[in-house]
């Protein structure tokens, strides 16, 4: 089997990851096949509206196919791993930016870049066993496929608190935090999917959608705002220890475990990103930070002990999260000179 099955059903164009024993991670073929099928679907006028979803019941989407990239860095393949990330990015503003309705369908873990695939389109439509997540910095990576602007957009600072903690949203979350749109039972997708493919008519998905379960995360905006409104990651960490509380001790714990120069430049990027409120430059930012980490340690060794071998016991650049200084975060998204993201690139 294909890792990606792309056809024309009815009036639909179709895409399902098909790679359910990896949990439908992204490789560099699958990134080359959807850049490719997505500007014969815009051209189609055949076509009304874009359907994605994934194989297997356990996820869209997990994210990138870490086990490749990990065996690029070992080998001291920074460039392989850079032309993934310079053919992936404008994949995602291509998804993005598509000029007809994109509908997705997020079952289990949707994560990394799976939110690049299935996050940027108009109907993103989730169930009971959605779980979304932005959890680079627990590798040593920013929230990067255009995340930082997702983030950015999400109800007060949620982002920061999303970005740089890693934590997982429900259905209810993800429709909150604006990674979601619509709350419709898993049970009632092939039908409605079957009903897009004969009519094209995307008016279906909100005919179908339910009310959002609660969400957890709602309740503790009081707290996130609170917490994450500094300028800094050293501007969080010093009001969270200065709350003497269950959820702030929590919470530092989970950023304990996190890359420090990851988790404060992801700070950074999600400032610059509401700031200029654009996904081309979201990513332009992103993929400063990425060009650079190849070569600095830190995403190789968070790759190790996550994914390689699972003793959850990295050993960062930086001893402690408020480690990292301003000039370190600042160095991190300087331009690139002719090596920045331009948009302008054939994925090969």
């Amino acid at each position: 089997m294909s890792d990606i099955h792309i056809r024309k059903t009815g009036r639909t164009g179709r895409i399902t990851l098909t790679r359910p024993d990896a949990l439908n991670a992204i490789t560099w073929d699958m990134v080359e096949a959807l850049s490719a099928a997505l500007p014969r679907f815009a051209a189609d006028d055949d076509v009304t509206m874009l359907v994605i979803d994934g194989a297997g019941d356990r996820a869209f989407c997990a994210g990138g196919d870490i086990a490749g990239i990990y065996a690029a860095l070992k080998a001291g393949d920074h460039g392989e791993v850079r032309r993934f990330w310079r053919a992936e990015y404008p994949l995602n503003l291509a998804l993005f930016d598509f000029p007809k309705p994109v509908a997705t369908f997020l079952q289990g873990f949707t994560m990394g870049g799976g939110v690049g695939i299935g996050c940027h389109g108009s109907h993103r439509v989730v169930g009971d066993t959605s779980r979304i997540a932005m959890p680079e910095c627990t590798i040593g990576l920013v929230p990067d496929v255009g995340g930082s602007l997702l983030l950015a957009r999400a109800p007060g600072r949620l982002g920061e608190y999303l970005g740089t903690t890693g934590a997982r949203m429900g259905p209810g979350d993800a429709i909150h935090a604006g990674f979601a749109d619509y709350y419709i039972p898993e049970a009632a997708w092939p039908d409605l999917i079957a009903r897009l493919e004969e009519t094209g008519d995307w008016n279906a998905i909100d005919a179908a959608a339910m009310p959002a379960p609660d969400s957890p995360l709602a309740s503790e905006q009081p707290l996130v705002d609170t917490h994450f409104g500094g300028e800094t990651l050293r501007d969080i960490l010093t009001s969270l220890r200065g709350d003497e509380t269950d959820w702030t001790h929590a919470t530092l714990d989970r950023l304990a475990r996190n890359a420090p120069l990851a988790m404060a430049t992801a700070v950074q990027l999600i400032h610059r990103a509401r700031t200029r409120d654009r996904m081309d430059e979201a990513l332009r930012q992103e993929y400063r930070f990425a060009h650079r980490i190849v070569e600095m340690g830190d995403f190789q060794e968070g790759i190790r002990a996550a994914v390689i071998d699972k003793d959850r016991a990295p050993t960062w650049r930086h001893p402690a999260p408020d480690a990292p200084t301003p000039a370190e975060v600042s160095a991190m998204l300087m331009p690139l000179g002719p090596d920045d993201l331009t948009f302008q690139e054939t994925p090969t």
